[in-house]
């Protein structure tokens, strides 16, 4: 192998598993490490300076950092990363003055964003600093888009949404309710916009067309919109036994507030396995611990309609054959079973809806009726319009719309600014050492046994009194000191200088997961299992030194062991090994070069 090339942002930026897995590339364990010190507001602010919205994702964010998190790789939870964030969120002081300042001066360009979801606030967080004015169009009577009309108050009060949304409102957004876009042809010749940026998601349920679907429609409802009348107190109650058909964390939502609008017995039917489910692994058992039932391998037949009123439902028996690797190889019907019920909810997808963009305006549909999009640029097939959030690529987490709006502002920039919307800075890597003498380091190195702690929530007896009761109390102060030293510190890195090591062997013998090996040289695949600990994961890189001084072998560390204990940095008598914390900057907007036009001179 090569010397691995660590000048590559990458190679760092992969290292740090959480941020890595982050779409939005948080720097989690820095903030991580700023709550372990009391700075809340600090915490806060690097969260959004990714995230924008560290209050509501510290709530309700998917968490696809937590799964890479790397305690994992020596216990089975994960640091809670995201009630982390939550902690930041709750215990800041004031931060307004830490924004950037909107500048008195506009630049002459002007942005319309349809839908005041997450991916259109996040467009005009990131433009508004830059002088353009932003106006977001939205049909309801409040801004959030499906965070406000889809999450229950009792997972996101709306306190939290109305103060993390109202801080980009306060940068001077012209935020328009009630206003409904009826032609995107209209919005671009009669607006005055310079570009359109559409985060409008993906407002649209998906049906269930089976035998009885029209006869017991007024007891049948669309899971989304369900929700959104919940929301906007226009359904206020519902039947005694309820059947959920879906098994999506929408599916969680509707059974969960199904209990608190007066429902006794809610079942939620899945046509698979458990192991096949969308709903986070939390969602369902927050449902569980309601005494929600889950039902497996019930295939949805007919709506059963007696009298012109809803009685239940039939449904198919299934049954699977799975290979080795959990793949259904067969399914079958086993028989037949009726459900009774005196409502049915139907969370069983969302789909985009556009009926407002003319099909003859220059985007491009595929066979999905959805705008063609870039996935780098976001920009559609007709220049100056830009997709964002699920309305791009159909329904995923806010942190996802977070992150399309950070790159479509980008997009947005460059193209008011008469440049190739292609012409992208690169992510940066900048590292700092962390050594404050010999052996000692600014930040906490040992190793934290403690297992993870859990949240507490309002008891079963108090959450059912009111809708809006949050069930979630986020960590207490003892908790959170807790759970912040189980973070390893992975953005601290152990950089290795090749020219001052003396080939001792001290930082082998002293590594506890025997990450390093000092070896002759090879291809990756006759390296790999020549090391200390043969590195198996082959998604993670290995570092190869450049060869050393004293034999011309190589240093090879498993990136993939090694938990950054610094005890091969403390041991090393030459400081060939140092720990230093890796700044990963992804570029966003602000970042992108101003534009260097010719001075045009006049007579």
């Amino acid at each position: 192998m090569k010397p691995t090339d660590t000048r590559h942002p990458d190679y760092y930026h992969k290292v740090v598993d959480c941020q890595w897995a982050c779409p939005a590339h948080t720097d989690v364990p820095e903030y991580i490490r700023l709550i372990a010190q009391g700075r809340f507001t600090d915490a806060y602010m690097v969260n959004r300076e990714a995230n924008v919205f560290p209050g509501i994702l510290g709530r309700v964010c998917d968490r696809p950092c937590e799964p890479a998190c790397r305690r994992t790789r020596v216990e089975q939870k994960p640091v809670a990363i995201c009630r982390l964030k939550r902690v930041a969120a709750d215990h800041k002081d004031e931060f307004r003055a830490r924004l950037p300042k909107i500048p008195k001066l506009r630049n002459g360009r002007k942005v319309v964003c349809v839908g005041a979801g997450p991916a259109s606030f996040t467009v005009a967080n990131d433009l508004m600093p830059l002088g353009y004015e932003v106006t977001i169009l939205e049909q309801l009577a409040e801004p959030g888009g499906l965070m406000r009309s889809n999450i229950p108050s009792f997972r996101l009060p709306q306190s939290v949404l109305d103060e993390e949304l109202g801080v980009i409102v306060g940068m001077g957004v012209d935020l328009r309710l009630n206003s409904p876009v009826r032609s995107l042809r209209e919005l671009l010749e009669k607006g005055g916009f310079d570009a359109v940026f559409v985060g409008s998601g993906a407002p649209k349920g998906k049906e269930l067309k089976l035998p009885g679907r029209a006869e017991g429609g007024a007891n049948i409802h669309i899971g989304i919109t369900w929700l959104e009348s919940v929301a906007f107190e226009h359904v206020k109650a519902i039947g005694g036994r309820v059947l959920i058909i879906g098994v999506g964390n929408t599916a969680m939502d509707c059974c969960r507030t199904s209990l608190r609008l007066g429902a006794t017995d809610v079942k939620v039917m899945a046509r698979k396995p458990r192991q096949f489910f969308k709903a986070s692994d939390w969602e369902l058992e927050d449902a569980e611990e309601e005494r929600v039932e889950i039902v497996v391998n019930r295939s949805p037949k007919a709506f059963v309609v007696e009298g012109g009123r809803l009685r239940g439902m039939m449904f198919d028996v299934m049954e699977y054959d799975l290979d080795a690797r959990g793949r259904i190889t067969a399914e079958r019907m086993t028989g037949e079973e009726f459900l009774p019920a005196d409502d049915v909810i139907l969370a069983i997808g969302q789909e985009n809806a556009f009926p407002w963009i003319e099909r003859d305006f220059g985007i491009e549909f595929d066979k999905w009726d959805v705008p063609k999009v870039d996935p780098v640029t976001y920009e559609s097939t007709r220049p100056g319009v830009f997709f964002g959030g699920d309305s791009a690529f159909g329904p995923k987490n806010i942190i996802w719309a977070v992150e399309h709006g950070h790159q479509a502002a980008i997009s947005i920039h460059q193209h008011c600014q008469g440049e190739p919307v292609t012409a992208r800075l690169a992510p940066g890597v900048t590292l700092q050492s962390r050594k404050m003498g010999m052996h000692e380091w600014s930040y906490s190195n040992d190793y934290n046994p403690a297992e993870r702690r859990l949240v507490p929530h309002v008891s079963l007896k108090e959450r059912f009194k009111k809708l809006n009761i949050e069930v979630e109390l986020g960590f207490t102060p003892d908790q959170t000191a807790d759970e912040v030293q189980r973070c390893l510190n992975c953005d601290v890195q152990t950089v290795f200088e090749a020219k001052l090591c003396i080939e001792c062997d001290a930082c082998v013998d002293v590594c506890p997961t025997d990450c390093l090996t000092i070896t002759h040289g090879g291809e990756e695949a006759d390296l790999r299992t020549r090391l200390k600990a043969p590195a198996k994961n082959l998604a993670q890189a290995l570092f190869v030194s450049e060869p050393l001084r004293q034999t011309g072998r190589v240093m090879v560390k498993d990136e993939d062991l090694c938990v950054h204990c610094g005890l091969c940095a403390e041991r090393c008598p030459t400081a060939a090994w140092d720990m230093q914390k890796s700044f990963v900057h992804w570029p966003h907007a602000e970042d992108q070069p101003a534009p260097c036009h010719p001075q045009v001179k006049t007579a």
